[in-house]
């Protein structure tokens, strides 16, 4: 199977390209980037041909892509794949608007594509025990989770709202509520959300605190902050606390590391030792397109947690309490 990347625009492009060039049933082929000096260099370095013209690019014998451009341009690459028959995986968010994301959901629908969107952490081996749990009731009634999501500031692009559409929140919050949603199965009826900018001179916000409301009654609280500093030993964390009618359960998503005191970099670094997420979702995507079978995670996925965001903003930017009207497909 023949698959191609579509801008390494996000960091996460480098991971899912060398999981691409490790599987033995794919071969990573072809990319394209705007950016023609980091196109090349990465055609390069995974030994396969850059295309400056996306058009030429999609007309190749790819089956499939990985869309790793700027949030803002997601629509507009997924319908350029999509148009020429190529299934995509997606870096999230789907998209930076509701209405984009009901549009691109409809445009993979009707071409006849598997329309993936990049929620890694399903694929950590720790979240799909606690799903496990969940699940078999072993906490019994889920009553409240407390989550963070905290990174360093990335810079770039994503510090520009024209391209990223919006800061931290847009950023973190999607991952949170997507391993939520897929492990309670369960919906956000209402949002309160205060944003802020604190930690960096930056035009979007680089903290806050988010709380919401399941449809079963479960409170979730989440803050979202690019809050680590420079120093921290790796970009960030994921952690969640879950509190039960049966009991409570803390999760640290990357506890598992071990600790590297670098003096020749002079940094410390952490060196995960558990199975990779990245490369789980991609052997999800490649055996999704082998078997012929639905996405394990959809765009509609992908629209419910970016409903969540646009709700946030709302409710940060009216000082108020958000009531979730989903949109239809």
């Amino acid at each position: 199977m023949k698959i191609g990347i579509i801008s390494f625009a996000h960091m996460h492009a480098q991971a899912y390209a060398h999981y691409l060039s490790e599987h033995p049933d794919v071969e990573l082929t072809a990319i394209w980037d705007e950016d023609v000096s980091r196109g090349s260099d990465m055609a390069e370095k995974y030994t396969c041909q850059y295309y400056s013209d996306l058009h030429v690019f999609l007309q190749t014998d790819i089956e499939a892509v990985v869309i790793c451009s700027e949030n803002v341009k997601h629509k507009e690459h997924i319908f350029a794949a999509a148009h020429e028959k190529k299934h995509i995986l997606c870096e999230k968010p789907i998209a930076t608007e509701i209405e984009d994301a009901k549009e691109i959901i409809a445009v993979c629908k009707e071409k006849g594509v598997r329309l993936q969107v990049a929620y890694p952490v399903r694929f950590s081996p720790v979240i799909q025990k606690v799903k496990h749990m969940i699940q078999s009731n072993e906490l019994g009634e889920v009553l409240a989770i407390n989550g963070t999501n905290h990174g360093q500031m990335p810079g770039g692009w994503f510090i520009d709202k024209e391209l990223s559409g919006g800061g931290a929140a847009i950023d973190h919050i999607v991952h949170l509520m997507d391993i939520i949603r897929w492990m309670l199965k369960d919906e956000v009826s209402t949002i309160y959300a205060e944003l802020d900018t604190r930690f960096h001179e930056v035009d979007v916000e680089d903290c806050g605190i988010v709380t919401l409301k399941l449809e079963s009654g479960v409170i979730v609280s989440i803050d979202p902050s690019w809050s680590r500093p420079n120093t921290f030993p790796t970009w960030g964390d994921v952690t969640l606390e879950i509190i039960g009618a049966k009991g409570n359960l803390s999760i640290d998503v990357f506890k598992q590391h071990a600790l590297l005191y670098d003096d020749t970099n002079k940094k410390v670094q952490q060196l995960p030792w558990s199975s990779d997420m990245d490369q789980g979702l991609i052997h999800d995507f490649i055996s999704c397109l082998k078997e012929g079978s639905s996405p394990s995670i959809t765009g509609e996925d992908g629209l419910r947690t970016l409903e969540v965001v646009q709700a946030a903003y709302q409710s940060a930017d009216t000082n108020q309490v958000v009531t979730l009207n989903r949109v239809s497909l």
